[in-house]
């Protein structure tokens, strides 16, 4: 919807880039606004502009005066885009988590309806699960890296050819993958500085804690809660909490190992910036090789990948450009034209550039 820039407040997130008689936005969309980048927008004089209906936080955004969205009747209920939703599932996982924290047991009735809309939406909006880091806060991450880690898993078991309740099952393992790190101090969950040793190995046991809260639950299936259990074992014995190797670690726990590392490193956390995916898919297939079931990758990276000759896309330096030829063997590394100067630049011989989101 657009509203006037009176109206912003932090944690209002743009909907569509910001251009001010420049060629590049000076604030492109999905940026979450503070209270900086609201003085940004008063400096360049924009008077209007586009933001979603939800807040960071998952509350409604709601101002007192939209300039352009027609007034709801009974005829014309409301809609949510499917960052909406997202945003309105983080917030109720977080009051699931926070219950758990004080010890009641996992509503798993409650955890299932607050994903059901978001992989219904997944067919229709499949390069909008891509962007999903973009919303991650620091404070915030656990909640929005839990739901997220379940849609991207569901994304996955649907491009493996999952059937509707397989998906379901996979996306709830993906969501309670980290249950049990209510089970773990805050003061260690929360901490901004480096874990110490001891810390880092209390972490580690949060798979054990999260199978332990879902031992119990009937909806789930065995194999799902295995999966729970071992979604950060690696096919090469190093991961934990046993170092198993790649015949004894479940189907879903591979997909959730993949879905988890990919939204972890694209994610803003409290030591790191948010990463491109393009950036972080090269990262995970080159520096990981021989952790990760490489069939779910491939999978993860044709989702990821959706686009073809003549897509327009915003490579890392800010610049727009038209994808001209793709070579399959480094498919996130393109041939483009730079619309500003309509040069010719090829992407495999510019390593420090890469493809930031497609447009």
């Amino acid at each position: 919807m657009r509203v006037s820039i009176k109206e912003l407040q932090e944690g209002c997130i743009l909907s569509e880039d910001i251009f001010c008689r420049t060629n590049r936005p000076i604030i492109p969309k999905k940026t979450v606004m503070d209270k900086s980048r609201i003085e940004v927008l008063k400096a360049f004089l924009i008077q209007n502009i586009d933001v979603e209906k939800t807040l960071i936080s998952g509350m409604p955004f709601i101002p007192s005066h939209v300039i352009d969205e027609q007034p709801k009747t009974e005829k014309q209920p409301i809609t949510y885009s499917f960052h909406d939703l997202f945003l309105q599932s983080v917030l109720l996982f977080k009051k699931e988590f926070q219950s758990w924290q004080s010890g009641l047991n996992i509503d798993i009735a409650k955890v299932r309806a607050l994903l059901l809309p978001l992989l219904d939406k997944m067919d229709s909006n499949p390069s909008e699960i891509f962007s999903l880091y973009h919303f991650s806060t620091k404070e915030d991450y656990l909640f929005h890296h839990s739901v997220a880690v379940a849609i991207i898993s569901g994304f996955i078991g649907q491009r493996l050819g999952f059937q509707k309740g397989d998906i379901v099952q996979v996306a709830m393992a993906g969501c309670l993958a980290d249950c049990g790190m209510a089970k773990i101090k805050p003061g260690i969950i929360n901490k901004k500085s480096s874990l110490t040793q001891f810390e880092y190995e209390e972490v580690k046991k949060h798979p054990i804690y999260s199978y332990r809260m879902v031992e119990s639950v009937q909806v789930l299936r065995k194999e799902t809660k295995a999966s729970i259990l071992m979604h950060h074992e690696r096919l090469d014995r190093s991961g934990y909490p046993f170092g198993e190797a790649d015949a004894k670690i479940p189907e879903y726990a591979k997909i959730i190992a993949v879905a988890d590392v990919f939204h972890a490193m694209t994610s803003e956390r409290l030591y790191r910036s948010k990463q491109s995916p393009f950036k972080v898919l090269e990262m995970i297939l080159e520096d990981n090789f021989g952790q990760f079931d490489i069939s779910i990758l491939k999978e993860l990276q044709a989702g990821i990948l959706n686009f073809s000759a003549g897509s327009q896309v915003r490579l890392s330096d800010g610049r727009e450009a038209e994808i001209l030829f793709i070579d399959m063997k480094q498919p996130t590394r393109p041939i483009v034209r730079i619309i500003e100067t309509d040069e010719l630049y090829p992407l495999d011989r510019n390593r420090r550039i890469f493809i930031e989101e497609i447009l």
